[in-house]
């Protein structure tokens, strides 16, 4: 699907950072073009976006990894078919951050300017058990933390990590997690400048709702999405730009986010699928109930309808609209017309972290713990936290 295509569904004309991005490409260009990169998690969709953006502006080295090796074969087919070649390095590693494999990776070279990391457990679902729970602790912190102190042990000049407007205000496990790895940056960020971003969905990426359109229509499913959840969206280029200009003009602390751009609004899922449709040349059709969305095909089997199930949301972790940012955080709006950052102080609780960290590595190392242990855990680091647990979660729906 192009970029146009895209910016039709989410309802805009235009795209968000043209203008600071623009006003920054010389540098930008003459940074990039000088700089050696790591980038994890860079064959997902947001990994990939930010490879590219890499990649056209020509750096000395350009190494990616991610523990999907079909995503990855798909990234340099991609690139290559796209794009071409460069004179710097290029290369690709199937390997899991996580592993002894990566570590003697980076052992024998971990010779980068930049490390972004990408890489993130990013789905509510992921806390409907305390196994995937704690891989989601495991991926989005303890893997953080791990390659933080690598760069700083490496010599790195800066470092990146994305993670999500769900970590303003958390309500569930996932923005959370997210929420206090940004504590722990701001610790390690005592020992290199460290920058980060605060994501809107993006849309049609890896295993998102939008991303499940595409899937449904394949197999001739019916659409399903919640009526009363508002999500702002951007396009997966825009994710990669974000991400890149955070990484090279972040300032240490710094949380970039989008902003200030007229036509971007929270906009429901229900409006999404009925735009998505459109651009199909289909018409929705509003069913009543899952069971009647999904004998739709066999009572129609021809036509330019699609059946559709618009539900209110009933399941755990899903926040009703967007944010970026706090009441009690620090804004800066006057650096970039379309970016907005919020500037963190480094005042985090020491105490608290070292205590959840110990936590954390007692649960794994018994080789046993409960949801509820964790989320006591989490509340005590965040005591704002108010998980909502509706006892239902995604993986028990359409």
């Amino acid at each position: 699907m192009t970029t146009q295509e895209i910016l039709r569904i989410i309802e805009r004309d235009s795209e968000l950072f043209v203008h600071d991005v623009s006003a920054k490409e010389e540098e930008l260009s003459t940074i990039v073009g000088e700089s050696k990169f790591l980038v994890l998690g860079g064959a997902g969709s947001i990994g990939q976006a930010v490879v590219k953006e890499i990649f056209k502006r020509s750096p000395l080295k350009l190494h990616v990894v991610d523990i999907s090796e079909n995503n990855m074969v798909e990234l340099v087919r991609d690139v290559r078919s796209s794009m071409g070649y460069i004179k710097g390095e290029f290369k690709t590693f199937a390997l899991d951050i996580g592993s002894l494999e990566y570590d003697a990776f980076i052992k024998s070279d971990g010779d980068y300017d930049y490390v972004l990391n990408l890489s993130a457990l990013k789905h509510v679902r992921s806390e409907k058990d305390p196994y995937t729970l704690m891989r989601m602790i495991d991926v989005n912190i303890n893997n953080t933390v791990k390659t933080i102190q690598q760069s700083i042990d490496s010599g790195v000049k800066k470092y990146f990590c994305v993670s999500t407007d769900k970590a303003a205000n958390p309500v569930n496990m996932m923005g959370a997690s997210k929420r206090i790895m940004e504590l722990f940056l701001s610790k390690m960020g005592a020992h290199i400048p460290i920058s980060t971003a605060r994501f809107a969905n993006v849309a049609f990426s890896d295993g998102s709702l939008l991303e499940g359109f595409n899937n449904r229509i394949k197999k001739k499913q019916p659409i399903v999405a919640p009526t009363d959840v508002l999500r702002y969206f951007v396009t997966p280029k825009e994710s990669g730009e974000l991400c890149l200009m955070s990484c090279i003009f972040g300032e240490n602390g710094d949380t970039f986010f989008p902003q200030n751009h007229p036509q971007f609004k929270l906009t429901s899922f229900k409006t999404i699928a009925k735009n998505y449709l459109s651009n199909k040349g289909l018409a929705s059709v509003e069913c009543t109930s899952e069971n009647e969305a999904r004998s739709y095909f066999l009572e129609n089997t021809t036509g330019k309808k699609w059946p559709c199930y618009f539900p209110i949301s009933d399941t755990t972790g899903e926040k009703a609209y967007e944010e970026f940012f706090t009441e009690n955080e620090i804004l800066d709006l006057e650096r970039f017309s379309q970016l907005g950052i919020v500037k963190n102080k480094f005042d985090v609780d020491l105490q608290k972290l070292n205590k959840f960290d110990r936590s954390i590595q007692e649960m794994r190392s018994k080789g046993e713990w409960t949801k509820e242990e964790i989320v006591t855990l989490f509340q005590e680091i965040l005591p704002s936290f108010d998980h909502e647990n509706k006892m239902k979660s995604l993986d028990e729906k359409m």
